[in-house]
């Protein structure tokens, strides 16, 4: 597997755009197209809130019944989320919009919005930027940077990245983009995610990939423990690469499905790392587990919890805080048999074995937790399950983006 320049533009045959189209922001792209000449099949994963936005809505029915996509239409700044009928409506306006202006049909073309939620897109304006897509739209990395960056709202960085691998002895590519920065917590998260492939696949091995494949990525991170109405994942591949069509579980599959997951754990993380506010990447491993699930559990509960974000912070290895949230987690475990570790760029250092403390430099632990990415491992001893989750630290500044997220 090689990692290359590029996001959604990498593969062959898709396009990308971006262009301001004034729907919340001024004086910044805030629309983003993804756009393949050529048919492509489609596979999505998304939200698991009971309030689904209408984009959610509209793109599990094109997924799940069109007979191929060759479009995404994106906005941000308002979430077109809690709109009713009309905001269902618009979704249908908007498809309607872009199949007219890029020459495909109206099933074609998936939708996604992020933002404020609650608030009716502004359809004048969207229609317009549709135009202003259609016009800019085009091949390389940096048309597909421009669309990673439109689709930002409280993110600090765009997030993007492509690789490549051989199948069948062709060349494939695998570009995704994605943004996220709040309203995150696992069973997907506040995000949006876009993957392009040319590699030839079919559909249900597609959607398998894709559904297999978030469960160690995009179900695994944690900012706030807030469950999007919006988070949507779409993964469209054309086929252009020319590989023979993967269409059972072979070790193509495997090799396609390795990269898919080099694409979404990149994604993930640097989702999980630009948290709100965040100054650094949380990573939580546990080790030692009796079963996959077990694993799971465990690092769910401490990477999403306040008083260990909290922690992380301050630089301050306060492990009491990591064996109650693994506590209160509901997963079974003797804490009496924990040993605890932390893991930086600058060292590794032992915590606590079996349970208690050992005899750590407080000051040693504080300059590995100063890092900007900081791993916690946990071995319960068990077995030889792991998992790993990944969030943020907690900080001021979180308070202060969401107290006036919408003025």
């Amino acid at each position: 597997m090689t990692r290359i320049e590029g996001g959604v533009t990498a593969a062959e045959g898709f396009e990308a755009a971006a262009a301001a189209a004034g729907i919340k922001y001024q004086g910044r792209d805030d629309m983003a197209l993804i756009y393949s000449g050529i048919p492509c099949r489609a596979a999505g994963t998304f939200t698991t809130n009971v309030v689904k936005a209408a984009p959610v809505k509209w793109d599990q029915k094109i997924v799940a019944e069109a007979p191929y996509v060759q479009a995404v239409v994106v906005n941000s700044g308002i979430a077109n989320a809690c709109t009713g009928a009309e905001g269902y409506g618009y979704c249908k306006e908007t498809a309607e919009e872009a199949a007219k202006v890029l020459g495909v049909p109206e099933t074609a073309v998936l939708v996604a919005s992020t933002g404020v939620i609650g608030m009716q897109l502004p359809m004048d304006r969207l229609k317009k930027g549709i135009s202003l897509l259609k016009e800019a739209k085009g091949e390389g990395a940096e048309k597909g940077t421009a669309a990673a960056k439109a689709i930002m709202t409280t993110d600090t960085i765009h997030k993007e990245i492509a690789v490549q691998v051989e199948l069948g002895g062709k060349t494939v590519t695998i570009g995704g983009m994605s943004k996220g920065s709040g309203m995150i917590h696992p069973n997907m998260c506040t995000m949006l995610a876009f993957v392009t492939t040319d590699a030839a696949i079919s559909k249900e091995m597609l959607q398998r990939a894709v559904s297999a494949d978030v469960k160690d990525t995009y179900n695994m991170i944690s900012v706030d423990g807030d469950t999007s109405t919006n988070d949507t994942l779409l993964v469209l591949a054309n086929g252009l690469a020319g590989n023979p069509e993967i269409t059972e579980e072979n070790e193509d599959y495997r090799t396609f499905a390795a990269a898919l997951n080099e694409v979404n754990t990149y994604l993930a993380k640097k989702m999980a790392g630009d948290g709100e506010g965040a100054t650094a990447l949380f990573e939580v491993k546990i080790v030692g587990a009796e079963s996959k699930e077990q694993a799971v559990t465990l690092s769910k509960s401490v990477v999403t919890s306040s008083l260990v974000k909290a922690a992380i912070y301050g630089h301050d290895a306060n492990w009491g805080r990591i064996l109650c949230a693994m506590g209160y987690s509901g997963a079974q475990f003797d804490p009496e048999k924990v040993d605890l570790f932390f893991e930086s760029a600058a060292g590794r250092i032992q915590i606590i074995e079996n349970g208690v403390a050992v005899d750590y430099s407080e000051e040693e632990a504080t300059r590995i937790l100063s890092e900007p990415e900081v791993t916690a491992i946990a071995d319960v001893k068990m077995g030889t399950a792991s998992a790993v989750a990944w969030g943020c630290d907690l900080t001021y500044d979180y308070v202060k983006i969401n107290a006036d997220y919408r003025s």
